[in-house]
């Protein structure tokens, strides 16, 4: 829980945030924040500014739909910076890069940008893309593969042959990324369940 009576803001009344991206640890952008926008922040779960030149308030993605989607809030040691991690909708930089320094926003982690690679498949016409030929189907379908392909790891399980095994172990945990993007969930709400139950020594 973010205590904002420990943020020193300047002499301006804001206080500098660097914006970073909650999966891919990327670093975003930077932005100034004012106790104002960080409680607006905190309550629309969209993140919020001050600009500097125009001497108020302003929601990234206002204009272009490029939210960042609040998911933490870090106070620095001293208490005069924010870390503010997020989950980006699209580019983040005003230029249509995915971020100020023109880095791209990938992930080592290849379950991370494989889901991310994902989101933008599911818009191509299915014709051209496995993934948006599948979720076109609806719900049940992509279910359906799902179970199947469990069906049939379980069957290569009981057997010897590597190969076949590791591909219908590949074959779930694609199927498995395409189910939770059909039900609007993300790859992170599963692992946070499993950081509860872990927290909880459920595991």
């Amino acid at each position: 829980m973010l205590d904002i009576g420990r943020l020193k803001f300047d002499k301006s009344g804001l206080i500098p945030a660097i914006i970073q991206d909650v999966n891919t640890r990327v670093v975003l952008m930077q932005g100034y924040m004012d106790e104002i926008s960080v409680r607006r922040s905190l309550e629309t779960g969209k993140v919020c500014f001050f600009s500097r030149s125009r001497q108020c308030l302003w929601t990234k993605g206002e204009e272009s739909g490029h939210f960042l989607y609040l998911r933490d809030i870090l106070v620095d040691c001293d208490g005069d910076s924010l870390l503010v991690k997020v989950k980006p909708e699209g580019p983040t930089c005003h230029t249509g890069q995915d971020t100020c320094w023109g880095e791209e926003n990938g992930s080592d982690n290849f379950l991370l940008y494989l889901e991310h690679f994902l989101q933008k498949r599911k818009n191509d016409s299915p014709e051209d893309s496995y993934t948006a030929k599948l979720i076109s189907k609806g719900i049940n379908k992509v279910a359906q593969k799902v179970g199947e392909e469990a069906v049939e790891l379980v069957i290569e399980a009981k057997d010897e042959n590597r190969e076949l095994f590791l591909n219908e172990a590949a074959d779930l945990l694609y199927h498995y990324l395409v189910l939770l993007m059909a039900k609007g969930y993300e790859l992170e709400d599963a692992i946070n369940v499993l950081k509860e139950r872990h927290r909880c020594n459920r595991i």
